[in-house]
């Protein structure tokens, strides 16, 4: 499943062709998050390592899966959040914590494309994920 998703990503970004178009498309999936409410966007679920404010709600489906989302003050990283949960949101824990989402991002060209901040947060963000995977998968 998460490499059918990943597959998914990269023949999009494949289509869209230059860099400008997938900037684009990348700031539209952000815009098309559900926003977080106040309260969610507290110092708990603030990500560290960012450049831009960052905040990650981390919560379990009924079906034991997990479910992220995810906020920024700023477009672009808003949306490299919507990408990180195309590929991991609704997963199961053991699934997330073993996933490299950074590499398996770098073949989309991200990595060669964003500003060393940009790569930095999206590390960040990544790594969050995976730490709350781990969390999950030892309380099961």
């Amino acid at each position: 499943m998460l490499s059918n998703r990943l597959d998914d990503l990269a023949e999009t970004f494949e289509l869209l062709g230059d860099w400008e178009e997938r900037y684009r498309y990348v700031i539209d999936l952000g815009r098309g998050l559900a926003p977080l409410t106040d309260a969610e966007r507290s110092e708990a679920n603030r990500v560290r390592g960012c450049a831009s404010q960052v905040w990650l709600v981390t919560e379990t489906s009924e079906e034991g899966a997990l479910v992220f989302r995810g906020d920024s003050d700023a477009h672009i990283v808003r949306g490299l959040i919507a990408l990180l949960l195309q590929l991991v949101s609704g997963l199961r824990p053991e699934e997330i914590a073993g996933f490299d989402a950074v590499a398996a991002l770098g073949r989309l060209g991200l990595s060669a494309n964003l500003s060393s901040q940009r790569s930095n947060g999206l590390a960040a963000m990544a790594e969050r994920m995976r730490r709350d995977a781990r969390a999950h998968a030892k309380a099961s």
